[in-house]
């Protein structure tokens, strides 16, 4: 097994942005975690499911990727729904969910103002997702909800951008036999405009799926 990939610091200092809306966001609410958000799930995983960043009262909140806001109820109920996960989730890291052959992390680890980080923030944050990958030996697949994931993940994995253009739907083949799968970020915001709608989230976390458990 490779050694455990390398993780920003509660304090992580490389993105003075996030670092200080961080700042404000412990005075403000001291008992959230408030911090670079770790990634959920087994390094042995084959699936590494790649989100945008922590929501503000979601993961920032909770410490659990996609815990505690409605990006957390879809991804989570449709993981279960495709056997990636066992338990019941409920909004808060103990609810004993646990994840079967998948991961969680986010392009950016920490929670950037009005939900949005810079393309400077996710690349600084690059490395932490190329050890990421690098970690697990199992992998066979990345699912990149949003087109910011998609895009670290083709930069981390070393690609050309202009030959995996992000399309809801789409798998792209990647050296030694894995794939990067694409969906719509299962946000509230794109489920409420009808740009992603339970069904579509659902016929991809379940390709992504059937992929990573054949033989």
């Amino acid at each position: 097994m490779p050694p455990a990939p390398a993780t920003p610091g509660r304090d992580c200092p490389l993105c003075p942005r996030l670092l200080d809306f961080r700042q404000v966001n412990r005075a403000a609410n001291p008992a959230w975690h408030n911090a670079p958000v770790p990634s959920f799930g087994g390094l042995d995983a084959t699936l590494l499911v790649v989100g945008l960043a922590p929501g503000l009262r979601g993961a920032n909140r909770t410490g659990r990727p996609f815990t505690g806001d409605y990006a957390g109820d879809l991804l989570y109920a449709t993981l279960l729904k495709v056997g990636l996960a066992t338990g019941t989730y409920d909004r808060d890291p103990a609810d004993g969910l646990t994840l079967r052959g998948a991961r969680i992390t986010n392009a950016v680890r920490c929670v950037p103002p009005e939900n949005k980080p810079t393309g400077a923030e996710a690349r600084t944050c690059r490395p932490f997702l190329v050890a990421e990958m690098a970690a697990m030996p199992k992998l066979k697949g990345v699912l990149a909800l949003g087109q910011l994931a998609h895009t670290a993940v083709v930069a981390a994995l070393g690609q050309k951008q202009v030959a995996m253009k992000f399309a809801h739907g789409a798998i792209h083949l990647l050296p030694g036999g894995r794939f990067l799968a694409d969906s719509y970020h299962c946000s509230r915001y794109n489920t409420n405009t009808g740009t992603l709608t339970e069904e579509m989230f659902h016929a991809v976390v379940e390709t992504a799926a059937r992929r990573v458990k054949k033989d």
